[in-house]
């Protein structure tokens, strides 16, 4: 398989105003589109029974976050306390250049760290911190302090 544009992550929310407006002040996306389906596409889709609306929005390598809310969301499931604590689940990672001025940004905005206040050094140059958005996704930012030793592909394609 080839790619042929940046990955793109679809979130399931309720509030999509609240959830829109958490990514581009908290984390810096931008705005691309909205776009309402209607629901014989969504059932033709899988994704759901009735209409949805999905808000993309934009990292600053292309990469894109799809908040997609059905028009009668589900009520909010318990959290674990841990990552690795509900089987099936899944996290979005920000890789980037600044975790602590990041963290800084994100405790700013209210939001409590499950990592605590400050980035976690996990293994000599990697740091991360695991937070949730408004409606209990997972977020990961990771900060390497080589890249080009992670991530050696990148500085190949220039």
């Amino acid at each position: 398989m080839k790619m042929v544009a940046p990955l793109e992550v679809g979130l399931n929310v309720r509030d999509l105003r609240k959830m829109r407006e958490f990514y581009e002040t908290v984390l810096g996306l931008s705005f691309v589109n909205e776009i309402r389906v209607p629901a014989v596409k969504a059932r033709q889709a899988a994704l759901s029974e009735q209409a949805y609306v999905v808000v993309r929005l934009q990292a600053s390598n292309g990469e894109r976050l799809k908040l997609l809310a059905p028009e009668s969301p589900a009520a909010a499931a318990p959290q674990p306390s841990f990552v690795l604590d509900q089987p099936g689940s899944s996290y979005i990672t920000f890789i980037i250049d600044d975790i602590r001025s990041a963290c800084s940004r994100v405790l700013a905005h209210g939001v409590q760290c499950m990592t605590g206040p400050e980035p976690v050094e996990v293994r000599p140059g990697t740091w991360l911190v695991f937070f949730r958005d408004p409606e209990g996704h997972i977020v990961e930012l990771v900060q390497y302090d080589d890249i080009a030793a992670y991530r050696p592909d990148l500085q190949a394609a220039g």
